[in-house]
């Protein structure tokens, strides 16, 4: 993700541009959000408003979406998202394992950001890689075939 986090209150601007860039084409919504969200660094409430009359959309089918994708958020996030995969595959293979260590390093539990704002814990229902589990995504980047003892060195890549 790394994003700095854009100054709320020019959030109207912001979509208005975002909006515009898919020429208001309500088949764009999730294009749309992730956009919002990749230049504010979540979608708060204003912005799914500002969305929904721009796209001219229910208010409520853009928060239905907004809240049905993992990778979309409706509250700040940390400036590194760090997804745990708790599919079959990840979660027999260690996946609680390496929660345990991620949870007692950054002392946060999972839904929770740190509170320096560096680092948001989630769980993810797939990542797709059951081939390479337990893995877990931070941001863009995904790491697999885990063992506990390495998470220190990647959390230490993030600081």
């Amino acid at each position: 993700m790394n994003v700095v986090p854009a100054d709320l209150n020019n959030v109207e601007s912001i979509v208005n541009e975002i909006v515009t860039r898919h020429e208001g084409n309500k088949h764009e919504l999730v294009a749309v959000l992730n956009d919002v969200q990749k230049t504010l660094g979540y979608l708060p409430e204003s912005a799914l408003i500002q969305v929904a009359d721009g796209l001219d959309i229910p208010l409520s089918k853009v928060y239905g979406v907004a809240t049905f994708y993992t990778l979309l958020s409706i509250k700040p996030m940390g400036k590194h998202v760090i997804r745990v995969c708790e599919s079959a595959p990840c979660h027999l293979l260690g996946a609680n394992s390496l929660i345990d260590v991620l949870r007692k390093e950054l002392r946060i539990s999972i839904g929770e950001t740190t509170k320096c704002g560096t680092f948001t814990l989630e769980h993810t229902s797939c990542l797709g890689l059951c081939g390479v589990a337990p893995a877990i995504m931070i941001d863009d980047e995904v790491f697999g075939n885990l063992m506990p003892d390495d998470i220190p060195a990647i959390l230490e890549k993030y600081k």
